[in-house]
């Protein structure tokens, strides 16, 4: 059940081509959630109920070392991706090597594409892109206390 939501873009884009066909609205989001924690989870669901169809994009390794530095990702982009699809809120999951989700969102073309509150609309990329077709942006407040840096720091201070 778990692999079966983890899809190629060619895959998921016929896939999706069909939930549109029935009506269904579909969300879009991406990150690279490296080490799962109770934000991620928070911000998946509360983009979950935005629509039917949840679609995460996931950021590849090799495009999270390019964002991120040669120490990340902590987990490879197959663990990442399993976790991501075992959650209820998500339906699909998608690794994209690129630096940014554009190619994806270009091909599913979502009708609401959600990112963090830290971004400014005009800073999301993909944003062009859904206003061409009348797609629309959801900025979500994230739960405070929860960043994947700041565990990763906390756990580096730990002496066991």
């Amino acid at each position: 059940m778990i692999k079966a939501k983890i899809k190629t873009l060619s895959s998921l884009a016929k896939i999706i081509a069909k939930h549109k066909k029935a009506k269904q609205k579909i969300v879009f989001t991406n990150g690279c959630f490296d080490i799962m924690h109770r934000g991620h989870v928070n911000y998946l669901q509360t983009a979950k109920k935005k629509g039917d169809i949840l679609v995460v994009g996931l950021n590849s390794d090799a495009s999270i070392r390019k964002i991120k530095g040669k120490f990340r990702p902590i987990n490879c982009q197959l663990d990442r991706s399993e976790v991501i699809a075992a959650l209820a809120s998500v339906d699909y999951v998608t690794i994209f090597t690129q630096e940014t989700p554009l190619e994806l969102i270009k091909t599913i073309k979502p009708d609401i594409l959600v990112k963090g509150a830290d971004w400014k609309t005009s800073d999301i990329v993909g944003a062009d892109v859904l206003k061409q077709y009348g797609g629309k942006i959801a900025r979500e407040k994230f739960l405070n206390g929860y960043s994947t840096t700041k565990l990763i720091e906390k756990i580096a201070k730990t002496k066991l």
